[in-house]
């Protein structure tokens, strides 16, 4: 129960950095595999929706500011996750127990982060390209669906 939170908070971390729609990577602590990763993901991001140079520079915008405005809060839920990481790893239930509650919540703020930025670029897209949008992300929640149910079975 525990792996699949914190498959859905890096899910929800990994949403939120998907919609950087090709934004250059600045070689911070995710390294340049995961910088690579999202700007391939921005690109097909791009081409799906047929976003023209203006959408994709306004995505861009809001993307940094986004990272900007939000440095402070994002260091600290990886500063929770290390913690309880140490806590794991070195058997201190106490400490723990103690970050649980801390995690749920900055969970829960990320969830309604990535909402918000979400609804921002949602905003941006044309009627069609809202259309197409919501088609990925069915799509996007039929396949962690059955990713899921397949990992309940084993």
């Amino acid at each position: 129960m525990n792996s699949r939170k914190w498959m859905s908070m890096a899910g929800v971390i990994a949403l939120s950095a998907s919609l950087a729609v090709a934004a250059p990577h600045d070689g911070g602590k995710g390294g340049r595999e995961h910088g690579r990763r999202h700007r391939e993901f921005g690109a097909r991001f791009a081409e799906k929706l047929n976003l023209n140079d203006a959408q994709k520079q306004q995505i861009r915008d809001l993307q940094k500011s986004f990272r900007e405005s939000n440095k402070a809060f994002f260091e600290q839920a990886r500063d929770t996750r290390r913690q309880m990481r140490e806590a794991r790893q070195s058997g201190d239930q106490s400490a723990l127990e103690a970050l649980k509650a801390t995690a749920k919540s900055q969970r829960e703020q990320m969830k309604q982060l990535r909402g918000e930025q979400r609804e921002r670029v949602v905003a941006l897209l044309t009627p069609e390209q809202r259309t197409q949008f919501d088609a990925m992300r069915a799509e996007r929640e039929a396949r962690r669906a059955q990713r899921h149910q397949k990992n309940d079975g084993e």
